[in-house]
């Protein structure tokens, strides 16, 4: 176990600056924990976030990286080791979503999208996880879909990046049970952020009234299964696939 204590840990949120990820920055703030704020050019957005989790009561740093290049993630890595804030819990939530008939995705859309949903996980776990395998001990929960469980159509593209998120999820919590790390993935159903102003208001009543719980998410309850899962006491939980979706599948 970390000899840390839970308030005391480190939690590194991707994609921050705004939505779910800064309710989830907030959440632990609210425990008075070490946040890094993680962003890619919303520069102002994050500061802002920083300063309502400084105003919370936690330790805060903001840290900007593409999280498709590496070396720009070893980079972030460096900062956050000269700030002493190498992260026992790693929130990978960055992600971005694509609507569109399949027979008119380009190439050069699968390739972005599959490289900030999918690579983007593949490369910051990689870079955060082997201080967790030295120190017996981590948290890794990645920001799914529900689409990534069920499909959605004109959503292909982002179904599988979130396939395979999920995918990898469930294989490297096998791999990393062994060093006391946890690996579980939150997939949530429709979540009231900025990528639900794409549809007008006649379209969010249709969608709702599909929705057995009569509304959409907000981000505060998807943060708070992800601060459950983080919890030291949560430890037995690992390789699932959990979605808050208000009973829409099941």
């Amino acid at each position: 176990m970390s000899m840390k204590p839970f308030p005391q840990q480190t939690v590194l949120v991707t994609g921050a600056s705004r939505g779910i990820g800064a309710a989830i920055a907030e959440r632990f703030a609210r425990e008075g924990m070490n946040i890094v704020v993680h962003y890619r050019n919303s520069h102002e957005e994050a500061n802002e976030v920083a300063r309502r989790c400084l105003e919370l009561g936690a330790n805060v740093v903001t840290a900007t990286a593409d999280l498709r290049s590496k070396e720009q993630l070893m980079r972030m890595r460096d900062k956050l080791e000269k700030h002493g804030m190498m992260p026992e819990i790693l929130v990978n939530n960055a992600g971005i979503a694509h609507y569109g008939l399949f027979s008119e995705v380009s190439e050069d859309d699968w390739d972005h999208i599959m490289s900030v949903n999918l690579k983007g996980t593949f490369l910051c776990t990689q870079m955060f996880m082997e201080e967790m395998v030295r120190r017996k001990y981590g948290r890794i929960i990645n920001v799914s879909s529900v689409w990534g469980i069920t499909g959605a159509s004109c959503e292909v593209v982002y179904s599988t990046a979130k396939g395979g998120v999920n995918a990898m999820t469930k294989a490297l919590a096998k791999e990393l049970g062994p060093s006391g790390i946890t690996v579980n993935a939150v997939a949530p159903g429709v979540v009231q952020t900025e990528m639900m102003d794409q549809f007008n208001e006649e379209e969010k009543a249709a969608i709702e009234n599909e929705i057995p719980a009569g509304r959409f998410a907000q981000p505060d309850e998807i943060a708070a299964l992800v601060y459950f899962l983080a919890l030291p006491e949560s430890g037995y939980i690992t390789g699932q696939i959990i979605s808050p979706n208000g009973g829409w599948f099941t």
